[in-house]
This record gives structure tokens, sequence and C-alpha cells, in this order.
């Protein structure tokens, strides 16, 4: 991921510098100069934080667990950005999720900078007590660079609001007598967190997905129709048609996604195939998904493994490798669980002619370039799952200003919010030459690079 981020973002400034309506008062050298600049500034973190944390186990043993928090970019906000618990983190992966995470508060003007943190486990290896002592050890650690003003992290893979309240504890207890609240997001509502943040990033890739197929080509169908665009053939072959979906990974993001598709009246979806950890659950007539939710929450976020186990929800579905789901003859396919799922080794084999990324780099460059090549609309990451950081950023609001906003004001926002980038974003895409990804690269490099040049830091 890391060679390909860097290569899109040049991409982007490359295109960026031949437009010469684009920061016209730089001229030859010096616009050269400064777009040098924005290449080493947008290419590398500003701090790169590690430690390992020194964690007493239950069984008496003690291990230091490796944990990163990398700072990418702050030129719009505080750092920014969830704590993942996952044992396949690393230094790297990090780095690179904190520097989507930068861009993906330009491309929505969300007024944070780019941040992310890991640690090196498995929750399900780690008993109640000793992953609340790994979360008090990250703050204890980390705790100089953390702060509302400096550096908020937020849930990610493997964390949620239980290890949020822990963390925003611990800063209370280290920092006393300051303000606390906005120093972690996603926490629970009890503890200062925002109503409808758990749901927020799948409400947020479903609505990007419906946005495109509905509303934009409800308003713009003979717009497009007149595109020579590949892309806007893409769409039009899939307009007004019952629309079969798959969706890989069925945790917060999947599930929440798979629901709103469900129950969505403006396009006809038909569901007929999920994936988790364990397995593909298949049904060519469409899944019963509020039913599958129902099960999930009622082990341990587990889909059912077995025909006795669908048997008990009255269920009839074919149950499949894991792996199925990405092959599925289907229109719409749904990225929800882990990075690089779809890679040069297996590219040929997708089926699907709308990729919507609701994880984070889960479309390698290489295989990203191959579908894109063949007028497969990917709806990437940094648009289509802002959803979470858009609220964790009202969340930051409400804490600071002791308010809080129903559920029904929060989703509103944040489909507003969501809406107003992609009335930008679409027509540059259905109408330029570049991929959706390059599209939403150029538009928050062009961001980012703007508020440097007025802030002197080019030169």
């Amino acid at each position: 991921m890391a060679s390909y981020f860097g290569s899109i973002v040049q991409h982007s400034l490359d295109a960026l510098l031949e437009d010469e309506s684009f920061l016209p008062d730089l001229k030859e050298q010096d616009r050269e100069q400064a777009f040098t600049s924005l290449t080493a500034i947008l290419s590398t973190p500003n701090h790169i934080h590690k430690s390992f944390l020194r964690i007493a186990l239950e069984n008496g043993k003690v291990v230091r667990i490796p944990a990163f928090r990398v700072q990418h970019n702050n030129t719009l906000g505080p750092y920014k950005g969830g704590i993942r618990f996952h044992e396949s983190v690393n230094e790297e992966e990090v780095m690179n999720l904190a520097s989507l995470m930068t861009l993906k508060n330009a491309l929505h003007e969300v007024p944070f900078g780019g941040g992310k943190g890991g640690v090196v486990l498995n929750p399900r290896d780690y008993e109640v007590k000793e992953l609340h002592q790994i979360c008090k050890k990250y703050v204890h650690y980390f705790s100089d660079i953390l702060g509302p003003d400096k550096d908020i992290p937020a849930p990610d893979m493997g964390t949620g609001d239980r290890e949020m309240d822990w963390m925003m504890a611990e800063y209370k207890s280290i920092r006393p007598g300051t303000t606390y609240r906005g120093s972690f997001t996603g926490k629970s509502i009890i503890n200062g967190g925002s109503l409808g943040r758990r749901e927020a990033t799948g409400k947020g890739v479903y609505f990007t997905y419906r946005y495109m197929m509905h509303d934009f080509m409800n308003e713009n169908r003979e717009w497009l129709d007149a595109q020579e665009n590949p892309f806007a053939r893409t769409a039009l072959n899939h307009d007004r048609k019952d629309l079969k979906m798959a969706i890989q990974g069925f945790g917060n993001v999947g599930s929440v996604a798979a629901l709103e598709a469900y129950r969505c009246s403006h396009l006809n979806n038909k569901i007929v195939a999920v994936s988790d950890r364990n397995v593909t659950i298949y049904n060519e007539e469409g899944l019963d998904i509020p039913a599958l939710v129902d099960y999930t929450a009622n082990n341990e976020g587990d889909l059912p493994t077995t025909e006795k186990e669908l048997a008990g929800l009255e269920m009839k579905a074919e149950i499949l490798d894991r792996e199925k789901v990405l092959y599925m003859d289907v229109d719409v396919l749904v990225l929800a669980a882990l990075e690089g799922q779809i890679h040069k080794d297996n590219v040929d084999q997708i089926k699907a002619k709308i990729i919507v990324e609701g994880a984070n780099a889960p479309v390698t460059g290489d295989a990203d370039k191959y579908l894109a090549d063949n007028g497969v609309i990917i709806v990437p990451d940094i648009l289509a799952n802002a959803g979470g950081v858009i609220v964790s950023y009202f969340e930051w609001v409400q804490g600071r200003e002791t308010q809080f906003y129903s559920e029904e004001q929060i989703f509103e926002k944040l489909v507003e919010k969501m809406e107003e980038t992609m009335v930008t974003i679409l027509p540059q895409f259905f109408g330029d030459p570049f991929p959706l990804r390059q599209n939403c690269y150029i538009h928050a490099v062009m961001k980012l690079s703007t508020v440097l040049y007025r802030q002197g830091k080019l030169y």
C-alpha cells in the first residue's frame, strides 16, 4: 500500500502542477519548488511513536505488546484516527492508515488532521481485565501526545466504545482538571459519546453508493448518457434494475450497510451473500438480513456456520468458504473486512462491476488499475467510509459545547456532509478520464496544498 499511496498522491500533484488555474501566483521555478515541497510533506508523517506495553496477564506471566501512534499531518486541525487491535498491525500499516486519514478529512472538509494507532494483538486472546490494562497502558505511554487539541483517537478494528471509555478515564486520571471529553471519540453515550456513532461508518458506506446510483443518476441521466467515460457506461448499465449485492465483512460496518441496503426504498437491492471471518452465507433469492443481524448480536458477532444453525433461523441458504463472497456473480460488492482483499492474484475472478470500499485499502494498487481499466466503478475508502470520522467530529463538538444532538440530527448532518462531497466529486469523476479514487485524491491534495501554501509552509 505504501508505494501505491505515494504514487497516487504524486499523480495528483502532477495533475495539479499542470493546472495553471491552481495556485496561479506560483510561476515557473517557484511553482516547481513548491510542488517538490508538497511531495515531501504529504509523503511522510510528522511523527511516528512506538512503544512496548508491559502487561501482567491473569496467568501470572508478563508480556510486552508492540503499540504505535502515527501522526501524519495536522495542517487542517488536531490529528484524528482510530486505534486498531489486531495481530497483523505493523508500523507501515499504521503509517499508511494515518496518511489516508489526512486525505479523508481534507476531502470531506472535516477540520482534523490524520493519525492512526495500533496494538499488535488479537482481542479474543485476552481476558477483559487484560484488555482494560492494555487500554490504560496505551494512554499512559502516549499521554504526552494525546488530547482534545492534539490527537484524538477513536475506535477501529478490534476496539469499540468500551475501549474508548477506558482510555478516556485513564486520560482524565493522568490529566486532572483539564478538558477530557474530547480526548477520545466513539465513546458510550453515558460517557459523552454521540448517538449514531456506531452505525455511522456503515450508513455512510451505503449512502455513497445509493446517492451515486439513485440521486445522482436521476438528476443527471441525460448528461451521463452524453459522456464517453466508461464509468458512465457502467452506471447507466446498472440503472433502474434489480441489483444483486454481496457484502464481505459483517461487523459494525458491513452489517449496518447490509441493513441499509435491505431497507432501502430507492434501489432494488437484493443481498445474495454476506461473509465474516468464518463463512460465506449465500442465497440467490436474497438473504434475511435483519435475522442475520439479530443472530450475530447473540453469537459474539459470528454468522451461522452450520445447517442446524440456519435451520434454527428458518433460513434457506448455502454455507460456503469465506473467500467465495469475493467471486460471486453480482452487480455490487461491498468490501467491509480487511485491507488487501482484491489483489493481482485474484482480481481476474472479480465479477462485480461496482465495488464499494467499507474497509481501508481492500483493493491493492495493481488490482485497482486492472478493474478501472475494465470499467469497474470503485467507490474508494477515502470517500465511502468517512462516516465514522464525520460523526466523531460531531461528538468532539458536542463534548466541547456540552450539548447533544439527537440521533436523527446526527444522521441528517452526516448525510448532508457526505452529500456535499459527492456533489463536488461525482461530476468530475463521470466527466473526466480519472477513476473515482484519483478524483478524490486530487480534491483532497488540492485542499491541503492550498492551506499549506497560504500558511507559508512550502518555502
